[in-house]
C-alpha cells in the first residue's frame, strides 16, 4: 500500500498547504491570484523532472525499500514531514523551492518500487498510463469546480485533515493485517480525499487565500503524488494481468 503523505497543521494553516496574511477566502486582486496560479503551474511542471529522475533510480534500487518496507516507509514519513517544515520555513526565499524539488525527487525515488511491480504486469505500462491519465482528468475535474463556482473550499481543511489521519492509521495498521479487501478500501478512500484535498487547494489560490506559490506548488503536488500511487495500484488490484 503506497503512503499518503501530507504536510501536518499548524495553527489553523497545514504545513505546505497555507500562506499566511490573509484569511481563507481574503480578496485579492483577480490579477494576483492569476499571478500565484501561474507560478504554481510552472514550479509543479519543474517537479516532475525530480520525480522522474527519482523514479528511476527508485526502480533501480526498489530492493532496499522491499526488502524494509515498514521502516522506509515510516522514514520516509519522517523526511517528508521535516521537508515541509523546512519548506514553510523558507516559502519566501528559493531555498523553499530546492527543498521543495528534493522532496519531490525522494517521492519519485519512493515510488520506484511500485512502478517496478506495475510494468513487470503484462498490461503495465497500460496501467501506468491510465493511473496518469485518471490522475490528470481529476486535476482538471478540480480545477474546472473551483474555477466556475468560485466558492470557498477553505472550510473543508479541517475535516480533509481528520480524514488524511484516519487513512494514515489504517494504512499503518493494514501492515501488520494484510487485509486485500481493506488496502482496497484504502486506496478508494486515499483518492476521494485527496481529490478533495485538490478542491481546497486550487479554490484557495483562485480566491486569494494561498498568496505564496511555494506553499501553493507543495499541496497541490502531494495530492497528485497520492491519487496516482492509490490510482495505480487500484487498477493492479482490479485489471493487472500476469503473464
Amino acid at each position: 500500500m503506497q503512503p499518503e503523505l501530507k504536510p501536518i497543521p499548524a495553527n489553523d494553516q497545514i504545513v505546505g498547504r497555507g500562506g499566511p496574511g490573509y484569511a481563507p477566502g481574503g480578496a485579492l486582486p483577480d490579477v494576483r491570484a492569476q499571478k500565484v496560479l501561474r507560478n504554481t503551474q510552472l514550479l509543479l511542471a519543474l517537479t516532475m523532472v525530480p520525480t522522474a529522475v527519482g523514479a528511476y533510480f527508485g526502480m533501480a534500487t526498489g530492493g532496499i525499500i522491499q526488502q524494509f518496507p515498514i521502516i522506509s516507509f515510516f522514514v520516509m514519513l519522517g523526511a517528508v514531514i521535516g521537508l515541509q517544515f523546512a519548506i514553510a520555513a523558507n516559502r519566501n526565499s528559493g531555498l523553499g523551492v530546492v527543498f521543495l524539488l528534493l522532496m519531490t525527487g525522494l517521492l519519485g525515488w519512493f515510488i520506484g518500487p511500485l512502478l517496478n511491480y506495475a510494468l513487470a504486469l503484462k498490461n503495465g505500462a497500460q496501467l501506468v498510463g491510465y493511473a496518469a491519465g485518471g490522475t490528470a482528468l481529476i486535476f482538471f475535474a478540480m480545477a474546472t469546480v473551483a474555477s466556475v463556482t468560485r466558492r470557498d473550499f477553505s472550510f473543508m481543511g479541517k475535516f480533509l485533515f481528520i480524514g488524511m489521519i484516519a487513512l494514515l492509521l489504517a494504512m499503518v495498521a493494514n501492515m501488520f493485517l494484510q487485509i486485500p479487501a481493506l488496502a482496497l478500501t484504502i486506496s478508494t478512500m486515499v483518492i476521494v480525499v485527496f481529490s478533495l484535498f485538490l478542491l481546497h487547494d486550487l479554490s484557495r489560490i483562485l480566491t486569494g487565500g494561498e498568496t505564496n506559490y511555494i506553499m501553493a506548488a507543495t499541496g497541490v503536488y502531494m495530492s497528485l503524488f497520492n491519487i496516482f500511487a492509490n490510482l495505480l495500484q487500484l487498477l493492479m488490484a482490479l485489471g493487472g494481468e500476469r503473464d
